[in-house]
């Protein structure tokens, strides 16, 4: 099935991708280029606080109206905080789709940031820190990538509980007022709509306030990290290297190595860690990258003594990379388009994927030429990319 899609800059400013599809569903996203790549150390998680607090009530609804509107009609909303990007979103039935739109719209345009609510939510916020902390298979994520880069980028999404302690209220809004400006929103559809209307829609309701925000500096490191816990059975180990750039073509070559490498119950770890030796029980490769950095990281489930064998064949599987085989390089190209195949069935993934490609090299179009790209990577390209000098690792382990 070819895909219907546009791209296109409205007179405010704000840029719309859009996917046309037959089916009477359609999701929605309006997304801010602001998130925790903008933020200092000492007010971090700021960009995510604000995602909160826009829920908490407009000028004209309450919190419980702004779900209720959505959810009575069988649709969901919902938010997300990056790195380079916050995204607020909507799945609905095609009909309701500028319900969604007026939601939308008053929580971007009309938050009122209530004091009693702002406090409120902080203590949620504060308690959600604690989960991520308290989760060591979640919590390793986040150390990995402290000890991929400097303060303040490898800080977290989230916040401390210092930073999100210390934010008041008139800085929160008036921070907000200075990060949000139309001229700068991405909105992301996927979907059966008139498009005429929509773009009619968003002229109507927003117009250019010139406001810029910059991400401050992405610097790199390597460290190694270890954190000894009470009360844990289970180690976990996460293995961390620096990749190519969103706009870099090697970066599908690290899609079909990690395909080769950690796709998988097939993949060369899965069978060298667990299926051969017993050590794991969970092995996940992953791909972090948006505008400003691009890592890739091997998490491992496993035991305290296990850790330095796991490292040692993680080591050797990328050194043994050297000699991948052309079968196998097909075989982990087919695995990864057929996952893209299979992701496309979920509206809400492919406008996600639509708004992170445009996020980070401002060409949402390259998503439909996925599978020319893995196609079109080469044998070398995987070989090279496999020959690491610099790495980081983090392990949280048994005390």
């Amino acid at each position: 099935m070819k895909s219907k899609f546009q791209k296109i800059k409205l007179k405010n400013g704000i840029t719309i991708l859009f996917e046309k599809r037959d089916l009477p569903v359609v999701s929605v996203s309006i997304s801010n280029p602001f998130g925790a790549s903008h933020e200092p150390a000492n007010i971090k998680g700021i960009a995510h606080f604000i995602e909160h607090l826009v829920f908490t009530g407009t000028k004209t609804r309450t919190h419980e109206q702004i779900s209720r509107e959505i959810e009575s009609k069988g649709g969901i909303i919902n938010a997300f905080t990056a790195e380079d990007v916050t995204s607020f979103l909507f799945k609905l039935p095609a009909e309701h789709i500028f319900t969604g739109l007026d939601i939308l719209v008053d929580l971007l345009k009309n938050p009122t940031f209530n004091k009693e609510k702002f406090e409120k939510e902080k203590k949620v916020i504060l308690e959600e820190i604690k989960m991520y902390h308290d989760s060591p298979q979640q919590h390793i994520y986040e150390k990995i990538q402290q000890n991929l880069y400097l303060s303040p980028f490898g800080l977290g999404i989230i916040g401390s509980q210092k930073t999100v302690s210390s934010l008041k209220r008139d800085f929160v809004y008036k921070y907000f007022k200075e990060k949000y400006s139309p001229e700068n929103y991405i909105v992301t559809i996927v979907g059966n709509t008139d498009l005429k209307k929509v773009v009619k829609y968003l002229e109507k309701n927003f117009e250019k306030e010139n406001k810029k925000s910059k991400a401050i500096k992405v610097q790199k490191k390597n460290g190694h990290s270890v954190e000894k816990r009470p009360g844990l059975d289970q180690a976990h180990f996460m293995f961390g290297i620096h990749a190519p750039e969103a706009n870099n073509k090697k970066r599908y070559s690290l899609e079909v190595l990690n395909s080769y490498l950690a796709g998988g119950m097939s993949s060369r770890l899965f069978l060298e860690i667990r299926e051969k030796r017993g050590l794991a029980y969970n092995i996940a490769g992953s791909i972090n990258t948006e505008k400003t950095y691009s890592y890739y990281s091997i998490y491992v489930g496993t035991t305290k003594q296990a850790i330095p064998e796991v490292k040692k064949l993680i080591l050797k599987e990328f050194e043994k990379a050297k000699d991948i085989t052309e079968e196998q390089i097909k075989e982990a190209k087919e695995r990864l388009i057929g996952l893209r195949k299979i992701s496309k069935e979920e509206s809400l993934h492919v406008m996600t994927d639509l708004l992170m490609r445009e996020i980070a090299t401002e060409k949402a179009e390259d998503y439909y030429n996925y599978e020319k790209n893995i196609r079109n990577v080469s044998i070398k390209d995987v070989r090279e990319l496999a020959k690491i000098k610099n790495y980081s690792t983090a392990a949280i382990v048994p005390k």
